[in-house]
C-alpha cells in the first residue's frame, strides 16, 4: 500500500513538472518584447529586446536567481562560450527575479557573466510570466553562495532563441545548466549555418 501511495505521488508530481514545461513558449511563438532595466559589467542601462534583435538572434535565457549553484555555472557557461555566441551572430541576456543591485554584482563578477552580456531585473516576473515560464516564491532563509539571504522569487530555468522577426526558433529546458548552454550555443550555431546556406 505504502508503495503505491509513494508512486502515486511521484507520478503526480512528474506530471505536474510536465505540464509546466509543455506551457513555455514553443517554436514558432512570437517572443514577447520587454523593456527592463539591466546590468552588464555591474553598470546598469535600459534593455530592449526589440533592440537586442536588430543586430540579430538573442539567446533568452531565465534562471532562478544569481549566486545560487547551478545560475552561477550556467552564467559561467555563457560568458566563457561568449565569443563563439558571436561568431554565430547571436547576443546573449539573461532573465531573472533579482533585483538590479544584486546583478550589478553578479554581471561584474569574473567567476559568472564577467562583464560580457548583460542580465536583466524582472522583479515582479511579469517577464518570466509573458513567456508561460512557471514562477514561484524562495522558501524563507534560503541564503545564495555568498551567504546572503534570498528574498525574490524564482522563475524555472528556460531558454529562448528569439529570432530577428521576433519569432522563437527554438525553446530549450529541462536541462543541466552545462547541457542548456551547450544547447543554446549549438542551436544558434545550426541558424547561423541555415543562413549561410540560403545566401
Amino acid at each position: 500500500m505504502k508503495k503505491s501511495i509513494i508512486n502515486i505521488s511521484l507520478l503526480t508530481a512528474l506530471a505536474a513538472m510536465t505540464s509546466v514545461a509543455a506551457a513555455a513558449l514553443k517554436e514558432g511563438d512570437t517572443a514577447p518584447d520587454f523593456k527592463v532595466q539591466a546590468s552588464l559589467a555591474g553598470k546598469s542601462f535600459a534593455y530592449s529586446l526589440k533592440d537586442a534583435l536588430k543586430k540579430g538572434p538573442v539567446v533568452v535565457y531565465f534562471y532562478p536567481s544569481a549566486f545560487t549553484g547551478g545560475c552561477n555555472i550556467q552564467a559561467h557557461g555563457f560568458a566563457v562560450h561568449h565569443e563563439k555566441f558571436q561568431e554565430a551572430g547571436a547576443s546573449v541576456v539573461g532573465v531573472s527575479l533579482d533585483s538590479i543591485s544584486r546583478l550589478n554584482d553578479f554581471s561584474a563578477d569574473p567567476d559568472y557573466c564577467a562583464g560580457k552580456f548583460p542580465v536583466a531585473s524582472d522583479a515582479d516576473g511579469k517577464i518570466a510570466k509573458s513567456y508561460d515560464l512557471a514562477v514561484a516564491g524562495t522558501p524563507a532563509g534560503r541564503k545564495d553562495t555568498r551567504g546572503n539571504e534570498i528574498d525574490h522569487g524564482r522563475a524555472e530555468r528556460s531558454t529562448f532563441i528569439v529570432t530577428a522577426n521576433g519569432k522563437v526558433y527554438a525553446a530549450i529546458g529541462g536541462l543541466t545548466p552545462e547541457q542548456n548552454v551547450a544547447r543554446a550555443l549549438e542551436t544558434v550555431q545550426k541558424l547561423a549555418g541555415s543562413k549561410a546556406a540560403r545566401s
